[in-house]
Formats: C-alpha cells, structure tokens, sequence
C-alpha cells in the first residue's frame, strides 16, 4: 500500500488533474470560473479571501520551491539543512495561520449563511473542507518538524518529490519511515490534485495575461448603416433649441 500511495497514486492524481482539466476547459469553458459570492457577507469576504489567497499562495510557493530545488543548489547557496527548516517552520507557520483565519471565514460564510449555502455545490463546500483538513495536518506537521531541526526529514521529502518529478524508481522508499502525520498531509493533497479539474480551484489557472497586450477598443453607437424607419413614422420629437440657447 504504501509503494502504491506515494509511489504511483502520485502520477495518478497528476495526470487527471492535467487532462481533465483540459477537457474541461475545451470542453465546458463556461464553468471555468470560481463562483464568486462576494455580494454576500461582502466585509467577511473581502477579510477572509485576502487572508486566504495570501496564506494558501505562500504555501504553494514554498512547498514548489523548497521541495523541487536540487538540494546541490541550496549547497552552493550556503544554506544548510538547518537553517532551511527553521524558515519553513516560521513562514509556513506564519502563512498557514493566516490561511486558517481566512479559510474559516469563507467557510463560515458557506455553511452558515443561508443564501450562500442554497447557491453553493457539494464541490464548493467539499474542497473547502478539505483544504482546512489539509491546512490543520500541516499546521500539525509543524510540531513533529521542532523535532527534527537539522533537517534531515525535510531532505527525505525533497528526495521523494523529486524522484516522483523526474520519474525515478523507489521514490517511496525516501519516506517510507517519516511520520504518519506526513504521509496523511501527502496522501490528502494528492487526492485534492486528483479533485482539482472537478472544483472551483481550476480558476487558480486562470490570469488574465491576455489583457497585457489585448488592443484596446471603445464601442461607439453609430448611425452608419442603421435601416431607414418604416414609411409613416417620424422620429420622436426632440427638446427645441431657441435662438440664442
């Protein structure tokens, strides 16, 4: 099971999130979008989406970068494994309390606000469940690491997310001791990746790139080319001038 979880069920998860969520896009481009409730509870919102997407960003930014960088380059850098996994722990802290304040609030708003909740889907409600049950197992993964200062599980983690990415045999060997916190953390957000085309996070894909070099344009009402009115009608009278008006 364990060869199965962290060894192929990687390639799985990946695959469906890249090709359906291209065939939903080609397919049904209509949904692409994240259903945005901000008229509701707009103050929450506003409180909750900044806090959320500056939160979850940070994540996202830190697990690519320091789980996928060659451990040579940060070598070379001079940056030990030490010191890598103390800023870990202070800025995922950090940025996965922020995501936990955010992310309450938006799901508060989901659950309990009842016009919110007629216009909401499984889906919605669901993934946001289980980004929070995510977001708790990693905040949890924080305590285990205070244990492991010197890095030398951070290393494991890199190992196994590389060996994954360029496609190498006994990845799940890395973490095959690591505690099973972490693997619960792994083997969530591998099934959130596998869920991905299917929710409202297929708009995390989405910038509007385009409008960078998109022409501008102005719509103008015109005349040219309008049809003649029908025989027997006059236009509506307008507002009379006087001289000198």
């Amino acid at each position: 099971m364990h060869n199965f979880v962290f060894g192929i069920y990687p390639y799985i998860a990946i695959t469906v999130m890249v090709m359906a969520s291209i065939a939903r896009y080609e397919r049904d481009p209509f949904t692409w979008k994240s259903k945005s409730s901000q008229l509701l509870r707009k103050r929450q919102f506003i409180a909750g989406s900044v806090l959320f997407h500056v939160g979850i960003l940070t994540i996202f930014g830190g697990h690519l970068v320091g789980l996928l960088t060659p451990i040579q380059v940060f070598d070379f850098l001079g940056v030990s494994h030490e010191a890598k996994q103390i800023l870990a722990i202070s800025a995922g802290g950090i940025a996965g309390i922020m995501t936990l304040v955010g992310g309450t609030l938006l799901l508060h708003r989901r659950l309990f606000d009842p016009r919110i909740r007629a216009n909401s889907t499984l889906a919605d409600t669901g993934i946001m469940v289980l980004l929070m049950a995510q977001l708790l197992l990693g905040l949890a993964t924080i305590i285990v690491s205070l244990g492991h200062l010197d890095g030398t599980e951070m290393v494991k983690f890199m190992n196994w997310a590389q060996a994954i990415i360029y496609m190498r045999a006994g990845a799940a060997d890395f973490i095959v001791d690591v505690n099973p916190l972490f693997k619960a953390h792994i083997a969530l957000g591998l099934t959130i990746f596998l869920l991905f085309p299917f929710t409202r996070l297929v708009h995390m894909f989405s910038a509007p790139v385009r409008y960078l070099w998109r022409p501008g344009y102005q719509i103008v009402r015109s005349r040219r080319g309008a049809k003649p009115a029908p025989a027997g009608l006059s236009p509506l009278p307008g507002p009379r001038m006087e001289p000198g008006e």
